[in-house]
């Protein structure tokens, strides 16, 4: 017999059936929270409490929701990794130690291969919490801790496959992870420490000072130059800008690109003009110990493309434009 030829998405209801689906996720998460209880308290105070490590378990599709799990709790300050209950039990529980807090994930409570290991956690003597969907199942019996995850019917038309029921889990665990942050007051900082790749990490990490021209490389000039002097010294440093700079070396006003249209909008001659004329006066900047991150906000928020750097005293240290944190990939 010849297989059913499939229907086409618009045949097959795809829009209203997706619509569905995200419907009864998002309403078992919903349920979730409304259900929050004692026992979440419990088992955030479980971990914190306790010295070793957290190991994740499970199998299947929770499986692989415990993967990301822990993930999530190894890169929010809490030492975490993932064992497969099935290899578990095939020597990888030599890696528990009586210090240690098992987080095992059924969404039945019942699967054999998380249930086979449970004594052998608790001769450990390491603490188990437990996320099932079913409070009164063996796994959640047994557990130190046990977190509700139930959730009224899967997202799936047959009401089998793990849908709603693994959104439910992984949130749940989002939770625990992001108040287990909270508690240990783990900052951008401790996070960057963990993310130092890619395009987090980059903004994260770079600071001011790692990204900024320092002063001898910055166009400067006095107050009392002339707006000729200003013009070529914007030409030598190539940033579209000089900083005006007192004696003692502190930035008074900056002249930029824009500064010199709108004076040739006023009719200014630039040939007998001084700088103290055209210039911007009480200029914006940052310390060179700020995020970079933070120097693009305030770039963006002031819509300005250049940024003069100073020291602790007040003094010029460097500057910046947006090309410079483009090329260090802050933006």
């Amino acid at each position: 017999m010849n297989p059913p030829q499939p229907k086409s998405a618009r045949e097959a209801g795809a829009i209203p059936l997706a619509r569905r689906v995200l419907r009864i996720e998002a309403d078992a998460i919903v349920a979730l929270a409304d259900r929050l209880g004692a026992e979440f308290e419990q088992a955030v105070d479980l971990i914190l409490q306790r010295r070793g490590r957290v190991i994740v378990t499970g199998i299947g599709k929770s499986g692989h929701i415990g993967r990301k799990l822990a993930a999530t709790l190894a890169s929010t300050g809490t030492p975490a990794y993932f064992v497969h209950a099935a290899e578990a039990a095939h020597g990888d529980l030599g890696m528990i130690t009586p210090e240690d807090i098992v987080i095992a994930l059924s969404n039945s409570g019942a699967s054999e291969e998380v249930l086979t290991i449970v004594p052998l956690v608790k001769r450990q003597g390491a603490k188990l919490i437990s996320i099932t969907g079913r409070p009164e199942s063996p796994l959640a019996r047994e557990a130190d801790v046990h977190l509700d995850a139930a959730v009224a019917e899967e997202a799936c038309p047959l009401n089998l496959a793990p849908t709603a029921s693994t959104t439910a889990a992984l949130a749940l665990g989002d939770a625990l992870a992001v108040a287990l942050l909270d508690a240990r007051g783990f900052g951008a900082d401790d996070f960057a420490r963990s993310h130092p790749g890619g395009s987090l990490g980059r903004r994260l990490l770079t600071h001011v000072s790692d990204v900024m021209r320092p002063g001898e490389r910055v166009p400067q000039v006095r107050e009392d130059a002339s707006m000729m002097a200003a013009l070529i010294e914007m030409s030598r440093g190539g940033m579209g800008m000089t900083a005006v700079v007192a004696t003692d070396g502190r930035p008074i006003g900056i002249f930029t690109d824009g500064d010199l249209r709108r004076a040739l909008e006023r009719g200014c001659d630039a040939r007998s003009a001084t700088i103290a004329e055209v210039m911007t006066r009480s200029p914006r900047s940052i310390g060179p110990d700020a995020l970079a991150v933070a120097a693009a906000e305030m770039m963006e928020r002031q819509r300005i493309n250049q940024l003069l750097v100073v020291d602790d005293r007040g003094a010029l240290a460097g500057a910046l434009t947006t090309h410079d944190l483009m090329l260090a990939k802050v933006i």
